[in-house]
């Protein structure tokens, strides 16, 4: 076996095969003890579940998203009820490190730049002119691969993201709090709110330190940072919260809602590189996390079949990684999200009114991805019955690709466009 890439999604699944005895070797461009650049966070129960949650850096009990207009109405914080966390990525990388090392992967330096595919496997190409055969290749190389390939059924939204870790001359949150979405709007211009709503996503990190970051939910083409950055600075100002010293700048991009991977093609993906983005909510980890024994046990299960060629043995892996119903919840995801993309700013803070005020744990699942598809179907038509109007409206509405990706969630296989093997 041979895994291309060292982030998250890399560690993850080689830790994973080589825990199941698998022979694995993995092939980085950079040094796999290079620090990650971006920040994770994670709902307490969810990283509970994994037993991880020695590996966070900060966890909050005080869980609140804002759902009205402004300081003057609407001010009141909608509690969530459940603890979030924020993983102290250093802790996490060592942990995926110390977990490959234990299981015996081999580390090789080099970036790919080629491949080619035979009866008993693949051969990678290096820049360097180095070539690494395994009997399959796993591309974990991010949001865009090296080798794997996404068809294209229309434009693929990216969520972007401008944050700061700093000293502010006041709390910019409620100390001790986390605060999932602000999407207060009375910072902006009146001509502002016909344009594409953003929030605030915030946290406490102790010790008068705060991070603040401006986000969109998703748009295509995104949210320029330019425009983040002008809103979280009017947003901090309306708040008399002046930022006294920036430790940190983060700019977050990365695409929401891409089809699925070919399942015909050689190379198997994993984690970005297989859309394996949450297309409700953006979060990656926590499915990387649940999602890799799957994987790594039908990789197990394929190779102790010998007879089974690099096609039949990459297919197995498809079908362990994207089986017909997360295929289906995939698709009825990436349906709601081509509604809320639409909504305007109004319409946008009715929607998560309505949908924080589900039952706790349909919304909780139903934003980590485990909900099957009937409780699935069952939390949306839930929300659909509690929602006002106007949302109601913008839900029906049929436009753009929309009943396409209905007719997914139907037919999973439906869901699947032939692109080139890569």
């Amino acid at each position: 076996m041979l895994v291309i890439g060292s982030g998250p999604a890399a560690l993850t699944i080689a830790a994973e095969l080589g825990e199941r005895g698998v022979a694995v070797e993995a092939l980085s461009a950079t040094e796999p003890e290079a620090p990650w650049p971006n920040t994770y966070g994670i709902w307490g129960d969810e990283v509970d579940a994994l037993g991880l949650g020695h590996l966070l850096a900060h966890r909050w009990t005080d869980t609140v998203s804002y759902f009205g207009a402004g300081c003057e109405q609407g001010s009141e914080p909608t509690p969530h009820g459940r603890d979030y966390g924020l993983f102290d990525k250093q802790a996490l990388q060592s942990h995926g490190l110390e977990r490959c090392a234990a299981a015996g992967l081999r580390w090789h330096r080099g970036r790919a730049d080629g491949i080619e595919h035979g009866e008993d496997g693949s051969t990678v190409h290096t820049e360097a002119g180095e070539r690494r055969h395994a009997r399959l290749v796993i591309d974990a190389t991010g949001h865009e691969p090296c080798f794997v390939t996404r068809p294209s059924d229309g434009p693929v939204a990216g969520q972007a993201a401008y944050g700061i870790v700093g000293r502010f001359s006041a709390p910019p949150v409620e100390p001790g709090r986390f605060v999932l979405m602000d999407y207060r709007c009375d910072h902006l211009r009146p001509e502002e709110l016909a344009e594409p709503p953003t929030f605030l996503y915030a946290m406490d990190l102790g010790d008068g330190r705060f991070f603040v970051e401006e986000t969109s939910l998703a748009l295509a083409p995104p949210v320029p940072f330019a425009v983040l950055q002008d809103r979280l600075q009017r947003r901090l100002a309306r708040r008399g919260a002046a930022v006294t010293t920036i430790e940190h700048e983060e700019f977050c991009l990365f695409p929401m809602n891409p089809a699925l991977p070919d399942p015909a093609q050689r190379v198997v993906g994993f984690g970005g590189a297989a859309s394996m983005v949450h297309p409700a909510s953006g979060y990656l980890v926590g499915g990387l996390l649940r999602r890799a024994p799957a994987l790594a046990a039908a990789i197990s299960t394929a190779l102790g079949a010998p007879e089974l060629d690099g096609a039949a043995l990459a297919a197995a892996a498809w079908e362990g990684l994207w089986p017909a119903d997360l295929r289906r919840k995939h698709a009825l995801y990436r349906f709601g999200l081509e509604k809320l993309m639409r909504f305007r700013e109004d319409q946008l803070r009715h929607f998560f009114r309505t949908f924080f005020r589900m039952p706790n744990a349909q919304w909780y699942g139903f934003l980590t991805n485990t909900l099957t598809v009937p409780e699935t179907f069952r939390a949306m038509l839930g929300l659909f019955a509690r929602a006002p109007n106007d949302v109601r409206w913008g839900l029906m509405a049929p436009e753009g690709r929309e009943l396409a990706l209905l007719a997914k969630v139907l037919d999973p296989d439906a869901a699947v466009f032939r692109a080139s093997p890569g």
